[in-house]
């Protein structure tokens, strides 16, 4: 997750392309975490606000909302903070594992995790029902869930392939295209498209930690087509809204910028990222 300086960070000035008419234009309201502590940040109309403190492991995820956080402690709990409050949804989950990430439903309402291994589950993030189960995969890393709720998808252990999941038939299908991934950031709306990380080789496969930054790749789950957002500059990360409009981050010396693209690739604004956040990791863009 720009001419202007206030208190040692870049003001929130936005470029404003021809928007569409579908879409209002981004506030630049965004969800950060740190590279260390494991602090996840909420940054909006200038001000920071801290949404919650994950603990030792960077097994976390921010809701869509940018309003709560969920993650894996050491000890396998799955927890959300709300607000003021902390709460243990699930236990008896493998804590320690960087890569096994929690995902939040576009509606942020439910959490998805990984359960025994294999086993795709939900839950309702109030704890206000038993966990469901959504079927198995091979594919339990960096856990990314559709805005149309029918996928979820994410890589192997061994870090060489990606699965996605159909909650609707409770099957997992072997993305094609992929040789070597180490991350998945989003998926598009209606869970075709992958926004992930390929490394170079097997020696950059790294332990499973959520980026600060990475390379985006559009993966086209399907037909194992690729391609890079077609946003010039250094790239340093991307994301799909619920409304498919991307997302993407663009490297810069004293702060990053956010390109916002619509559904056919048009870019339609720029947002200059806080100074502070340009050695965050982004989590979360907000309406």
């Amino acid at each position: 997750m720009k001419t202007l300086v206030a208190a040692g960070a870049v003001a929130l000035l936005t470029t404003s392309l021809p928007a569409s008419a579908a879409a209002p234009e981004l506030s630049g309201a965004a969800v950060y975490a740190t590279a260390s502590g494991n602090q996840l940040n909420r940054y909006e109309d200038g001000d920071w606000s801290t949404i919650a403190k994950s603990g030792s492991m960077p097994q976390y995820a921010a809701s869509p909302d940018g309003r709560k956080a969920a993650w894996v402690t050491t000890g396998g709990k799955l927890q959300v903070r709300d607000g003021a409050k902390t709460t243990t949804i699930v236990s008896g989950l493998q804590g320690g594992t960087p890569c096994l990430t929690p995902v939040w439903s576009a509606d942020s309402k439910q959490v998805a995790y990984t359960q025994g291994g294999d086993t795709i589950m939900a839950v309702k993030a109030d704890g206000s029902a038993a966990p469901r189960r959504l079927g198995r995969s091979a594919g339990v890393c960096h856990l990314a869930w559709s805005a149309d709720g029918r996928y979820v998808a994410g890589y192997t252990g061994e870090a060489n392939a990606l699965y996605r999941l159909d909650v609707k038939t409770g099957k997992a299908a072997r993305a094609k295209g992929v040789t070597w991934i180490t991350h998945v950031q989003s998926l598009s709306p209606n869970g075709r498209n992958a926004v992930v990380e390929v490394p170079a080789n097997p020696d950059t496969l790294g332990d499973g930690s959520w980026p600060t930054a990475f390379k985006p790749v559009v993966l086209d789950m399907v037909t194992g087509k690729k391609r890079a957002p077609a946003v010039k500059g250094k790239l340093i990360g991307a994301l799909y809204l619920k409304d498919g409009r991307m997302v993407v981050r663009v490297a810069g010396a004293s702060h990053n910028t956010l390109v916002v693209l619509d559904g056919a690739g048009k870019e339609t604004q720029r947002i200059a990222e806080p100074a502070k956040a340009r050695k965050q990791a982004l989590l979360q863009v907000l309406p």
